[in-house]
Order: structure tokens, then C-alpha cells, then sequence
């Protein structure tokens, strides 16, 4: 940085920046990261002078509320903490808020336990498609505000409902040796009556 000290000291007479100080000021700027980066923009657009933003922008293509922000932290001395898990998509449940009440209304008459009480799974005949139908025909939502099939998918998932059907409980099926033993047994039977004179 020191070779180049002097030319970013001159930056405001420079007329236009040199592509050995773009170059440098780039690499710089690329490896830094958060407010170590915008206060590096900020310095450097202080050093340009009057309408830095504009140039930094036009020939370094930094952006002008960076670069504001960056000044601000160097004046303030505090550094802007970023809201990385503000960002992003809400949740179906803040654009709807009775979504979840809506389609457990719907679900729940219609849920069966296990039969076989091996787990603690509420399953239901509804798939998601039909649960969205009935959202917009019983409970009079709008269809473009209603979120898609697959999104309702995971809602019933998350409120433990499964849609499939369950298998009814079926007696369990003879064993071979205990058939065979029967038959034995019946025809041990019969022999016995036959010698007595049934």
C-alpha cells in the first residue's frame, strides 16, 4: 500500500483513476468483507473529494448506499450490524394467519390413529390438493393468496398429520405348523372315534 500512498493521497486532483489504483483499489476491497470493506469504500471516497460517490460508483462500481454507509461508520465510530436473518421469504403463517387454524379444522375429523398403536402418527385420507380445495371452498379463501400444494404439504407435515390411508388391522395369518398340527391333531381324532365305534 505504500507504493501507492501518494497517488491515493492525489486522488482528488486526479482527474480520472489510473487502472494500476482501480486494480489496487479493487483487489482491496475484494478482500476485506463487512464493515472493514465499507469503511476501506468510505476512506477512499473521503479522499476523492467532492462527487467521490458518484465517481467511485461510475468507475469502480461500488454501490453510492454502501459507500454511505461506510462514511457513516467512519464518523461514528460504531460499525452497522447486518441483518442477514431479517432478509428472505415469511412464512406462509404471517401473510395468512389462520392458515394453520383453517386446515386443522379441516383435517382433524378426518385423522385415524395407527391400529396398531406403534406410533403416535395421526394419518388422514386428504392429501394436500384436496385440503387446498377445501381451503377456498369452505373456508372462502382466495386462491391466489392461498399458498401452493406443496407448501401445504409441509404445513400438514409439520402439524403431524400424514396424508395416506391406513390399512385397516387385519387378523394375523394361520402358521404353517400350527395348520399342520391341527390337521394332525383332527385326524388323531378321528381315528380315535373310529376304533371306539362313532
Amino acid at each position: 500500500m505504500s507504493d501507492h500512498a501518494g497517488e491515493l493521497a492525489n486522488l482528488e486532483k486526479n482527474t480520472e483513476i489510473t487502472s494500476e489504483i482501480k486494480t489496487f483499489l479493487l483487489e482491496t476491497c475484494s478482500v476485506l468483507i463487512g464493515p472493514e470493506k465499507r469503511k476501506f469504500m468510505g476512506k477512499v471516497v473521503k479522499l476523492s473529494g467532492k462527487g467521490g460517490q458518484r465517481r467511485a460508483e461510475r468507475e469502480l462500481g461500488w454501490n453510492r448506499k454502501t459507500v454511505q454507509k461506510g462514511a457513516k461508520e467512519l464518523e461514528s465510530g460504531f460499525d452497522c450490524i447486518d441483518n442477514f436473518s431479517g432478509r428472505g421469504r415469511k412464512r406462509s403463517e404471517e401473510h395468512l394467519p389462520d392458515l394453520l387454524k383453517d386446515i386443522k379444522e379441516i383435517v382433524e375429523p378426518e385423522t385415524q390413529t395407527d391400529p396398531t398403536f406403534r406410533t403416535t402418527r395421526l394419518y388422514t385420507p386428504l392429501t394436500a390438493e384436496e385440503v387446498r380445495s377445501r381451503l377456498i371452498h369452505d373456508k372462502n379463501c382466495n386462491d391466489g393468496e392461498l399458498p401452493k400444494v406443496r407448501t401445504i404439504q409441509t404445513k400438514l407435515n409439520e402439524l403431524n398429520f400424514h396424508p395416506s390411508k391406513v390399512k385397516k388391522s387385519r387378523p394375523q395369518k394361520k402358521s404353517k405348523k400350527r395348520t399342520q398340527y391341527l390337521k394332525m391333531s383332527i385326524k388323531q381324532i378321528n381315528c380315535r372315534m373310529n376304533r371306539k365305534g362313532f
